[in-house]
C-alpha cells in the first residue's frame, strides 16, 4: 500500500484503460477526457514508474514486455476496487424490507414512516404486509414486526409494547354510554378473528362478550376501526390500532380502563444474520414510536370514566 502512495491514481487508469481498450481515443471516450489529457498521464504515469509501459509505433501504441506484466494486474486491481463500491452503494441503495400484519402496516406504521425518511433519508424501506410466517434466513425479509406472545423459536426478538385493548366508540355513541352496564344494549362491532378477547376487559364487571348487544362481524380489524368510526357501534381497540384515530376527533375511549391481554408487539430478525446498520436505525425509531404511541394514549381524551 506505501507504493500506491507514490503514484497519482489518474495515471494509473489511464495505463489500465489504454492497455484494455487498445487506444488513446477509446481510453479518452471511456474516462470522460481528451486524448492529449490521457496522453499527458501515461507520460506522468511512465515517469514515476520509471519505465516505459508502451512503445510508440506508427501504428499505435504497444505493451512492452514490462506492459505485458502491468496492465492486467492494474484491470484486475481496478475491477477488485470497481467490486468494493459496488457493495458499498448496493448497501446505500439496498432497501430494507419489513414484513408486517397489514392491520398494523396501515393504521400505525406507515403514516409514521415520513418521521422515518426525515431522520434517515438514505434508508428506503419496503413493507411486506402480511400475517404468514416468513423465513428470515433464507427470504428477503430483513425483519418482521409481529403481535403475540413471543416465545417464537430460532428467532431473535424485542418487546416493543404490551397489547391493551380499550373499548373505543365515535363521540355520538359515547354520550349514551353510562358505564360498562350500558354495552349490554349498544351496538358492538366485533372483529370475527378475535372472539372472546371482550372478555378480558368485561370480567371485572362480571360480563362476557356473550352479554354485548347487537354486533356485526367483521373479519378485519381496520375494517372495524372504520366500522366505529362511522358510528355503528363499540369496538374494542388498542394502541396502535384507535391513537391516530382518537387524537382527530374521530374515535373517544368511553371509559378509562384498558386491559394487558398478556400478548405484545415485538420486532423479529434472525439470528443467524447480523443487524446491519439500516435495521439497527429502524428498530430503534420503531421503539421510540411506539413508546410515543403508549405516552400519547395516556393523554388521549376520555369521553367519561369508569
Amino acid at each position: 500500500m506505501n507504493r500506491l502512495q507514490r503514484f497519482h491514481i489518474n495515471g494509473l487508469k489511464a495505463l489500465e484503460s489504454v492497455g484494455r481498450l487498445g487506444s488513446l481515443q477509446a481510453a479518452a471516450d471511456e474516462l470522460g477526457v481528451t486524448p492529449g489529457a490521457v496522453s499527458q498521464h501515461l507520460i506522468r504515469a511512465e515517469k514515476q514508474l520509471g519505465r516505459v509501459v508502451f512503445t510508440r509505433t506508427p501504428k499505435g501504441l504497444l505493451p512492452t514486455a514490462l506492459g505485458a506484466r502491468l496492465l492486467p494486474r492494474l484491470t484486475a486491481a481496478f475491477r477488485t476496487l470497481d467490486d468494493a463500491l459496488a457493495v458499498a452503494e448496493e448497501d446505500r441503495e439496498r432497501a430494507l424490507t419489513v414484513s408486517v400484519a397489514p392491520v398494523l402496516a396501515s393504521k400505525w406504521l406507515v403514516p409514521r414512516l415520513p418521521r422515518f425518511r426525515a431522520a434517515h433519508p438514505d434508508i428506503r424501506i419496503r413493507i411486506d404486509a402480511t400475517t404468514e410466517i416468513v423465513d428470515l434466513d433464507s427470504s428477503d425479509i430483513d425483519l418482521a414486526l409481529r403481535v403475540g406472545r413471543g416465545g417464537w423459536p430460532n428467532v431473535r426478538l424485542r418487546r416493543m409494547l404490551p397489547m391493551e385493548v380499550f373499548p373505543v366508540c365515535a363521540p355520538a355513541l359515547a354520550q349514551t354510554l353510562l358505564s360498562p352496564e350500558d354495552l349490554r344494549r349498544a351496538p358492538i362491532v366485533l372483529d370475527s378473528g378475535s372472539r372472546g378477547i371482550w372478555d378480558h376487559w368485561l370480567a371485572p364487571y362480571g360480563m362476557k362478550e356473550a352479554d354485548l348487544g347487537p354486533a356485526d362481524h367483521f373479519t378485519d380489524a381496520s375494517l372495524c376501526a372504520d366500522a366505529a368510526i362511522g358510528g355503528q357501534g363499540v369496538m374494542l381497540g388498542w394502541h396502535t390500532l384507535a391513537v391516530d384515530a382518537i387524537r382527530a376527533g374521530l374515535l373517544v375511549a368511553p371509559f378509562a380502563r384498558a386491559v394487558d391481554i398478556g400478548t405484545g408487539y415485538f420486532a423479529v430478525t434472525s439470528p443467524t444474520r447480523p443487524e446491519t446498520r439500516q435495521m439497527k436505525a429502524f428498530l430503534a425509531w420503531v421503539e421510540e414510536e411506539m413508546a410515543a404511541t403508549a405516552r400519547e394514549f395516556g393523554r388521549a381524551p376520555a369521553a367519561k370514566r369508569a
